[in-house]
């Protein structure tokens, strides 16, 4: 019997190719697990009905002398990445039963390793939301309490790794969407560089801000699916290469913002786990150095829902998609886009119109995007100070589910990770303690921010932390 439990990605490589176990045992395993628990959970929209299928390539790949590090490692996609021929729907009704005609470059690259597609797992609809609440198909149950959220968007990603679903998986970022998740359920999560892995093939939320990244139990797994679909692509116009960025000699500095971290509405078990990963770090023989950062939600949301506005205006249900027949073309658009768009989905296209319009686009998006090249300049003076930003991931654990009617509240939640987005920097989030709420132990998680294309460094300092949990 294969230990899903303690199995991580460099370990099924090497118990793989020594024969101890098959490519077809290792995802019938999965298979195993998923029957057990996604009724309840709710984190796969699909599983497909070739695994065994796709794992049986692999096995014939090993037995031919082949060994990558992703050959036979059982996946789960998030439903915003494209996979030929098989259905991505966004989480939203107006996209049902759309068919990929093509692949993600992720999806090729992942391809090429032989990894095993479980399925596509369950998101915010359009990566708009911070829980998962938002899916058209049903809210993403926590592994760790059931009554709570699973974090979003990529919230079915994070939930199948840490239930053992799936051996790692890939999400989107566009503010705290692989971070914030991967943090509520005790995982790991990197949000790369903007550019250092290709968006082609993914379901656009906001162009200038979304990132595919990996969700996986350790540092290292996330490592390995990183260098997997990391590089340059030609089919992404803001695609970047490994010399856009020049390395600057490291410090061992980190800077907290203890005047963000400090204000009121975050939790106070938050903060005392933060304190002590602090002391961990100096114990480590870092320097912490005290920094200003603004709290960026209201500039990232400005940004978010004009470009939200922008990418969602093509869906119409005429070529593909939920389509509803009315009386004329206006009314078709109507009925469709009013039958197929979530409440946060419409809710960030009337927004994202309103900053957009005559009057009204100087005042509020022509002024986010001074802030932004603004904010952009004040972090590489700070990155000539400090290697890497150290906050919370979350002010808050997982809530319950319903428990946040009010959407302010929700986009609150991503107060540590939206910087990351509007600077386009490399950032992870990392297991770093618990709370216990109501007799459950829930997870905590703490982010590092590095400068531009040095995912190494985050790398570095989250093995360091692993060591000594």
């Amino acid at each position: 019997m294969i230990d899903l439990q303690n199995l991580t990605i460099k370990e099924a490589r090497k118990k793989l190719d020594a024969k101890e176990f098959s490519a077809v045992d290792l995802a019938s395993a999965y298979l195993a697990e998923i029957k057990k628990k996604n009724k309840e959970l709710n984190a796969y929209l699909e599983v497909y009905n070739d695994v065994l299928d796709q794992a049986k390539i692999a096995d014939e790949m090993i037995t031919k002398g082949k060994s990558y590090p992703l050959l036979g490692i059982p996946l789960a996609i998030k439903d915003a990445i494209l996979i030929k021929g098989r259905r991505a729907s966004a989480a939203s009704k107006i996209l049902e039963n759309y068919i990929s005609p093509y692949d993600s470059t992720v999806i090729s690259k992942l391809k090429k390793q032989g990894a095993v597609f479980l399925g596509r797992t369950n998101m915010d609809e359009f990566a708009l939301g911070s829980s998962t609440e938002n899916s058209a198909y049903g809210v993403t149950k926590n592994p760790y309490d059931n009554s709570r959220v699973a974090g979003g968007t990529s919230g079915g990603s994070a939930a199948v790794v840490i239930g053992n679903m799936a051996l790692g998986a890939l999400g989107s970022d566009t503010g705290g969407s692989v971070r914030l998740p991967s943090a509520f359920c005790g995982v790991v999560g990197l949000k790369p560089t903007y550019g250092k892995v290709s968006r082609y093939g993914l379901i656009a939320a906001a162009s200038s801000l979304d990132c595919i990244g990996p969700i996986a139990k350790n540092i290292e797994d996330a490592r390995i699916i990183f260098d997997a679909i990391v590089g340059h692509d030609p089919m992404d116009s803001t695609s970047v290469t490994d010399s856009t960025y020049p390395k600057l000699p490291t410090k061992k500095i980190i800077g907290v913002p203890f005047d963000l971290i400090s204000q009121e509405g975050i939790d106070h078990k938050i903060k005392e786990d933060f304190q002590s990963a602090v002391k961990n770090f100096k114990n480590l023989g870092y320097q912490i150095k005290n920094i200003k950062l603004p709290n960026c939600i209201a500039l990232y949301y400005i940004i978010n829902f004009a470009e939200v506005s922008s990418n969602l205006a093509r869906f119409d249900g005429v070529r593909y998609g939920l389509h509803k027949n009315g009386k004329n073309l206006l009314e078709d658009y109507l009925l469709s886009k009013g039958a197929g768009f979530g409440k946060e989905s419409r809710r960030r296209i009337l927004l994202g119109t309103y900053v957009l319009s005559a009057g009204y686009y100087d005042a509020y998006y022509g002024k986010a995007q001074t802030a932004r090249a603004s904010l952009k300049k004040e972090f590489k003076e700070l990155f000539s100070e400090v290697d890497l930003v150290f906050t919370p991931t979350s002010p808050i654990p997982a809530w319950k589910i319903g428990e946040k009617n009010d959407p302010l509240s929700v986009y609150l939640a991503d107060i540590f990770t939206v910087t990351a987005n509007i600077v386009g920097l490399p950032a992870i989030s990392l297991p770093s303690g618990s709370i216990e709420i109501e007799g459950k132990k829930l997870p905590l998680g703490i982010q590092f921010m590095a400068p531009h294309g040095r995912e190494d460094l985050l790398f570095e300092v989250g093995k360091k932390f692993e060591a000594i949990k």
